[in-house]
């Protein structure tokens, strides 16, 4: 263990982070996932719901800093194309 207050309190401040870091990439994963499964489903309405979720929330965390600008632009730009493509095989 850490034999100094300035490492214990390091010690503290990486726990933290790593909770607040994983609760992060799992909800990434997860409005990603759930635009990806609507469009498996061919659920356009479901789809389109979910893309306006990921949308905000990539965007949220892109202004918490969470998230490059660039890495949220792209991955909305993706799930955007597939349940765009989805909408045209289904009109």
């Amino acid at each position: 263990m850490a034999n100094h207050k300035s490492a214990e309190k390091r010690i503290r401040q990486t726990l933290k982070r790593t909770e607040r870091n994983r609760y992060y990439r799992t909800r990434i994963k997860n409005i990603t996932k759930a635009v990806k499964e609507a469009v498996a489903s061919n659920d356009a309405t479901k789809a389109e719901e979910a893309l306006k979720v990921a949308n905000k929330d990539l965007h949220k965390f892109v202004s918490k800093g969470i998230l490059p600008k660039n890495t949220a632009a792209r991955k909305v730009s993706r799930l955007h194309a597939s349940v765009k493509k989805l909408s045209a095989q289904i009109a």
